[in-house]
């Protein structure tokens, strides 16, 4: 099914060969679209200037902010700012629409695109708008991905958007090009979710496509229609791979003409000769439905495995909600197999994965005429935009999944991060949306609640609902219908010229930007000291720690554009006690600050000189930053008064750069289990702020409990001169500042 290669091969006359050297890099897709975009003459290293760069609501205003802050006056590139993660005003009043407000004036203000809620998901938005061959985007969501158009995209950071927007690069090293080489062509009933979830469990446990770009190409891709393509295209997120790129060919250039955008089609495919750092082999002919169990998109098994193994597998799912989660008495999902059937209580479509044309036209023609039911499962459907909801409505498919039960709702991100159906307690729930990540469905375990979501096709979906809950893949139906290369979908995008502000290009610098009583700036931050005495205020130990962790999605987000307000959120549903205990470390510093002889503050540092010490908080982590790009993950840290991280290592590039550009020091360090740091613990780090102003990576430091010392050494490998800069000035708003 799909086979991972993990040396070098070289593109021979449609073969892959062993390469004995990385000549023919400048043979793939992926360099053809850097090198054309780069504007950095260091051998190795990339600064990138893109095309246009994407928001949803979560992120713009923080970014806004920091841009302007930082002395911007107009959006020097395209902008879109999408309302389609906080669409809801359910929770904290008028905060919301508030936001929405301030995006509408910033984007009058400085010259962008505004689109309303309930207009677009913003993945499906810039599909249809932005998306082209040759193209680079920059979005602030992790699952920022349009290969599939020719399209290179990269999710990140707030922080990375507000230096695009300042007329900085992107500057990152050279990224290794993994070939994603596809074969044959998918069986009936098997989607691209299918196909997506092998290659995560594929690739996501060995790391073997970290921070690297995919180019997928091949025969296989002839087989594939523009929906099915961007439905494998967007889940490569959860390889951890840096972005992605795929072929183009005539179904690319009538998608883009059926867009109104057929001028910007150029064929892409890799030169014979092309070498790529590894191989992933893809038999989309052997790819069967498959299901992704809690609490990782990698979690993946096929639908007929699971089924084989239900008890073992449910079992092992109830042992890590215990462990992850810390609810202990949750009753079993065994509980759920009645005579040897797994009854499934809901089943969501949903978000920019599941809310393409073809998937809910497949789950529409599977229920025809068939009704849910009226027993316990239910089943929501969210197209991905206005003009997918418009044809599917104008086809007769709406109608279809409405007649069987289903409920439609508005084009809407909230079910992926667990702002919209939110499961009933001990309920189990399949879902054709991006993750499946602890709370990430919106339970609350702190309060004694736990749900569940795997993942799964719409096709799948439909067929268990067609079912009455029962799970049950769409190849065990009879009449499943097949996907054709060649669909396509009629793009009308009437909703968008009624609704749509349409401003890149055309800044009004006299309109004044509206703040709602929520909108805050960021909190001032201090430039880093000589020396360090850093208290462990969180110590995690799973083996991956995700960004809904240290700062939980749902109704918390409501709050990411009060700094201050939503840093009381932080690592709320991990450790409870990590905001009180950083709070008073920040509270002894700002005493520091203001009074460094007091004798609150020379108890807290230990005999250390505080003219010359710092204090802060860190956070240890095995393998931090899994998951989505919000830079909240890292600024509510150091809103806290946060200086450090120490992990073993950092499961993306995008987190690891969010805490640099907060001004946090992004240690690594070995044997941390052996090391095993707790809550309390302290670390003196001495010469830190000597060591960045050299080029130093590697720093003597001491933990400090029980009345003794234990020696470590952490590093900062791969810290850039500008990165070292950041950390000394503070921030990144501060670093512009003295700029």
């Amino acid at each position: 099914m799909i086979t991972v290669h993990n040396t070098p091969v070289c593109l021979l006359g449609g073969r892959f060969i062993p390469a004995q050297s990385p000549e023919g890099r400048e043979k793939t897709m992926v360099h053809a679209i850097l090198s054309a975009h780069n504007s950095s003459h260091e051998p190795g290293r990339l600064s990138i200037r893109f095309d246009a760069m994407a928001s949803h609501d979560i992120t713009y205003v923080g970014i806004i902010q920091t841009a302007r802050a930082s002395g911007m006056k107009e959006f020097p590139l395209p902008y879109v700012l999408t309302n389609c993660h906080n669409s809801l005003c359910a929770v904290g009043g008028t905060i919301n629409e508030d936001d929405h407000v301030f995006g509408l004036s910033a984007a009058k203000k400085y010259g962008g695109e505004f689109v309303p809620a309930h207009q677009a998901v913003i993945h499906s938005y810039m599909r249809e708008r932005y998306a082209a061959p040759g193209k680079m985007i920059l979005g602030s969501d992790s699952h920022t991905r349009y290969g599939a158009y020719g399209c290179m995209a990269i999710g990140e950071g707030g922080p990375e958007l507000a230096r695009q927007l300042l007329k900085k690069t992107y500057d990152i090293a050279y990224p290794k090009i993994i070939a994603v080489y596809l074969t044959g062509a998918p069986r009936p009933g098997v989607g691209p979710q299918d196909v997506a979830l092998a290659l995560v469990g594929a690739t996501f446990k060995s790391g073997a496509v970290k921070n690297a770009v995919l180019e997928f190409f091949g025969p296989g891709v002839a087989s594939l229609s523009m929906d099915y393509r961007a439905g494998i295209d967007v889940m490569t997120t959860e390889t951890t791979c840096l972005s992605s790129l795929w072929q183009t060919d005539e179904q690319t250039k009538t998608a883009l003409t059926l867009l109104g955008r057929g001028d910007s089609y150029r064929e892409m495919a890799p030169v014979d000769g092309a070498y790529y750092d590894g191989l992933v082999t893809v038999e989309l002919d052997k790819v069967e439905p498959m299901i992704a169990l809690p609490f990782h998109p990698s979690n993946a098994y096929t639908i007929r495995e699971f089924k084989a193994n239900m008890a073992d597998l449910l079992h092992q799912v109830d042992a890590d909600a215990a462990q992850q989660l810390g609810v202990k008495n949750a009753p079993s999902l065994a509980d759920k197999i009645v005579d040897g059937r797994f009854h499934v209580d809901q089943g969501v479509i949903a978000g920019c994965s599941g809310g393409a044309y073809q998937n809910l036209k497949r789950a529409a023609e599977i229920l025809k005429g068939c009704a849910i039911g009226s027993d316990a499962f239910w089943l929501s459907c969210y197209p991905g935009s206005m003009p997918i909801n418009l044809e599917l409505t104008k086809d007769g498919s709406i109608a279809q999944l409405m007649a069987a039960g289903a409920s439609i709702r508005s084009c809407f991100c909230g079910p992926c991060f667990g702002a919209g159906d939110v499961p009933a307690n001990g309920a189990f729930s399949i879902r054709h949306s991006t993750r499946n990540f602890p709370n990430r469905e919106g339970s609350k375990p702190g309060d004694g609640q736990i749900s569940y979501v795997a993942l799964m096709d719409a096709r799948s979906i439909a067929a268990t609902a067609r079912m009455g809950g029962v799970l049950t893949g769409a190849d065990e139906l009879p009449d499943v219908p097949a996907d054709r290369a060649d669909e396509q979908w009629n793009y009308d995008d009437s909703a968008y010229k009624s609704r749509v502000y349409f401003g890149v290009g055309r800044p009004q610098p006299e309109t004044e930007l509206v703040f709602g009583p929520n909108i805050a700036d960021w909190p001032e931050q201090i430039p880093l000291p000589e020396d360090l005495l850093l208290t462990v205020c969180a110590a995690i130990y799973d083996p991956v720690t995700t960004t809904d962790e240290l700062i939980p999605s749902g109704e918390t987000s409501s709050y990411r554009s009060n700094p201050l307000r939503l840093s009381e959120f932080a690592l709320s549903r991990k450790d409870p006690q990590y905001v009180p205990r950083a709070k008073a470390i920040q509270a002894v510093e700002q005493l520091r600050r203001e009074n460094p002889s007091a004798p609150k503050v020379k108890e807290a540092l230990n005999g250390y000189d505080p003219a010359m010490t710092g204090l802060g908080s860190l956070v240890m982590a095995l393998k931090p930053g899994d998951g989505s790009a919000r830079e909240q993950a890292a600024s509510c840290q150091r809103v806290l008064g946060g200086c450090a991280n120490i992990a073993g290592e950092y499961a993306t590039k995008r987190y690891r750069s969010n805490v640099v550009n907060w001004g946090m020091l992004p240690f690594v360090a070995e044997n941390l289990e052996k090391l095993n740091l707790q809550p309390g613990d302290r670390v003196y780090i001495p010469g830190i702020k000597a060591l960045l102003e050299g080029d130093g990576d590697t720093i003597s430091a001491a933990v400090l409990r029980h009345g003794g010392e234990t020696p470590v050494t952490l590093s900062l490998p791969g810290l850039t001169r500008e990165e070292r800069d950041i950390i000394l000035a503070g921030c990144l708003i501060n670093y512009y500042a003295e700029g």
